[in-house]
């Protein structure tokens, strides 16, 4: 297999990052195809894709703040989102369960890490499940504490990288 190629997300791919969203994330936990497309619409230049050829298999997307609350919920529809603010919040990271454990996370997130850097970006947030915390500590974050949002009735928790 090939290594794989990243680039931005364009309207075009809506569809197949809804499809990859839906499949790997549980229940309430997938954001709308609305959802998905309003992200690419306004901040393209942190929807990040990976592919194989031209398959996409996973993707991160992500919106900027100057304050972040992570366990603001409503900041998953992008209320707040300044594309010039200094700290990154992943709202996605996917990859389609077809592709999951192969290792595709550490490539893809190199990429967003990389592409953040490029652009003068501070630090980088997310929410995880438990059993994703040992993954993101390797990948580079630090352990912020426990969430207090219950998106989808679930427990998170907070990560944080500097940059």
């Amino acid at each position: 297999m090939h290594a794989p190629t990243f680039r931005f997300a364009t309207p075009s791919d809506v569809d197949r990052c809804h499809e990859i969203e839906f499949r790997a994330y549980e229940g309430d936990e997938a954001a709308s195809r609305e959802k998905i497309a309003k992200r690419i619409a306004e901040y393209p230049e942190g929807f990040l894709l990976m592919q194989f050829g031209d398959e996409v298999v996973g993707f991160i997307n992500s919106g900027c703040a100057n304050e972040v609350v992570l366990a603001d919920n409503s900041f998953k529809e992008l209320k707040g989102h300044d594309p010039q603010a200094p700290h990154v919040v992943i709202m996605s990271v996917a990859i389609d369960p077809l592709r999951q454990g192969a290792g595709f996370s550490i490539p893809l997130m190199d990429a967003f890490v990389k592409a953040m850097r490029e652009r003068g970006k501070r630090s980088i947030h997310l929410m995880c499940k438990e059993r994703y915390v040992d993954l993101y500590c390797r990948l580079g974050f630090s352990y912020a504490k426990l969430s207090a949002s219950d998106l989808a009735g679930i427990t998170w928790h907070e990560m944080r990288m500097d940059l």
